[in-house]
């Protein structure tokens, strides 16, 4: 039997994962954008959106004090500890087939989603 939290949903790794797709588009879109090398991707959630939280995804020069800094593909990536709650287990993707181009964030924690994929509840 898995593992569950106290919400009864199951445990989830605090691991996040950039799939191939995603961390050559990060790269694309910081070398288009003249992003600095050194500069992090931040992943984070805010309160809003069809179904309670929204994705963010962004630049930060450098990690905030209590960030959990992610080395992954050669991508370092920055999410504050609320986020990471909320974040925890995510794969971030990136699609550019017929439904349309963009990061796609696959959430585990996610118990319902909106029809635009940018907002989840927990």
């Amino acid at each position: 039997m898995a593992e569950t939290d106290t919400y009864n949903r199951p445990a989830v790794s605090e691991e996040i994962t950039l799939t191939e797709k995603a961390a050559a588009q990060v790269a694309r879109v910081k070398s288009e954008n003249n992003i600095p090398a050194e500069h992090g991707l931040r992943l984070g959630v805010k309160g809003g959106g069809c179904s309670g939280l929204s994705y963010v995804l962004g630049f930060d020069e450098k990690p905030g004090e209590k960030d959990r800094v992610f080395t992954i593909r050669g991508v370092t990536v920055f999410i504050d500890p609320k986020s990471l709650f909320y974040l925890g287990g995510t794969v971030l993707d990136f699609s550019d087939g017929l439904n349309g181009k963009g990061f796609v964030f696959n959430n585990p924690q996610a118990a319902k989603t909106c029809g635009c994929g940018s907002s989840f509840g927990v």
